[in-house]
């Protein structure tokens, strides 16, 4: 297993554009709408198609579906001739059968973001389960290593959600006087999330701090919208949030990094794979880095990164280096080959 960190490139071998260069018909399946963060994911993938030269066509099934859909989604994908499949797994093994069929056809199988136990597919993905480790560590911390966390996870039954337990469990492990006030799933959705923590809040339940899987601004401004007293909160690296841990007046927080633009990687896997050039282990992770404002390093990192011209949902992470090669402009327009 490869493990990189999002601030450092490695050595990749370069894709062209050169016109001699054999075109690909590349497919996208996802299963989440409505939500920032895989919109930046599919704009990545499109971007990077578009950047690489390399991709005639981009074939995307981009809905709100379960495993059973997405089952359905990449058979079509199947049957319309692709090259290759990017995925975002709705869980780690629910679709291996079609991903199977898939690979025993000669079609490359690029999972992202998630993992999925098909030993076929290769794997680009977030180190979830460290994701999580890391920002309830540093919460826990904050925290003074005792006091009620409110636990506010993503969509159950999800792999990244299930490897962020394990790395939320394995943190609350090294704390024993932390526990947790509530547990909600907010689904990845922000209207979700924040009608929860305003019920939590409305509740009158005593806490001091809140983890969340990625729904952060908007839990920032039920805080700020209620009066309710600020406490430490743990998000991602969403513009939104990342903008609020420099401005909100009594915010402590930390944003943990969780690029969007692995999808972008992940097409970019895709056309390595098909031009002969497959690395040599088929998972590569992207390490996450915390980035706080209660240090000066911390401080420095999201001042570097805030982004205010992009949407608060989307993360700032929107390239990794060493594997995605289009522009700031390229991502934001979010046109592939053909649009």
């Amino acid at each position: 297993m490869k493990k990189l960190l999002i601030t450092t490139a490695f050595a990749m071998v370069a894709l062209t554009g050169a016109a001699d260069a054999k075109m690909y018909k590349i497919g996208i399946s996802n299963t989440v709408q409505g939500n920032g963060w895989r919109e930046e994911m599919v704009c990545a993938m499109k971007a990077q198609a578009l950047a690489s030269g390399e991709v005639e066509s981009l074939n995307i099934a981009h809905r709100n579906t379960d495993a059973a859909g997405q089952l359905e989604d990449i058979r079509n994908l199947i049957q319309a001739g692709v090259d290759a499949i990017v995925v975002n797994p709705a869980n780690a093994d629910g679709i291996n059968a079609a991903i199977k069929e898939a690979t025993d056809k000669g079609i490359v199988v690029v999972a992202v973001d998630q993992a999925v136990t098909e030993p076929s597919a290769y794997i680009l993905s977030n180190n979830q389960e460290q994701y999580a480790y890391l920002g309830a560590k540093w919460l826990f911390e904050t925290m003074g290593g005792k006091g009620a966390v409110v636990y506010m996870r993503g969509a159950a039954g999800a792999g990244a959600d299930n490897d962020r337990d394990k790395g939320f469990k394995r943190a609350m492990a090294e704390f024993p006087d932390v526990t947790v006030a509530q547990e909600v799933f907010t689904g990845w959705q922000q209207d979700q999330g924040k009608q929860q923590i305003n019920d939590i809040i409305a509740s009158g339940a005593k806490f001091d701090g809140v983890w969340t899987s990625g729904i952060d601004n908007v839990i920032v401004d039920a805080f700020v919208e209620s009066g309710a007293p600020l406490v430490p909160i743990v998000g991602a690296d969403n513009a939104g949030f990342v903008g609020q841990l420099t401005s909100v007046e009594g915010l402590k927080g930390a944003a943990v990094t969780n690029p969007g633009s692995v999808g972008g990687a992940g097409v970019a896997l895709a056309l390595q794979i098909l031009n002969g050039k497959a690395p040599a282990e088929k998972t590569v992770l992207v390490d996450p880095v915390v980035w706080d404002n209660t240090s000066d390093a911390g401080k420095a990192l999201l001042a570097g990164a805030a982004n205010p011209s992009l949407s608060p949902e989307w993360p700032v992470s929107v390239s990794i280096p060493g594997w995605t090669t289009y522009s700031m402009d390229q991502v934001i327009a979010c046109k592939g080959p053909g649009e």
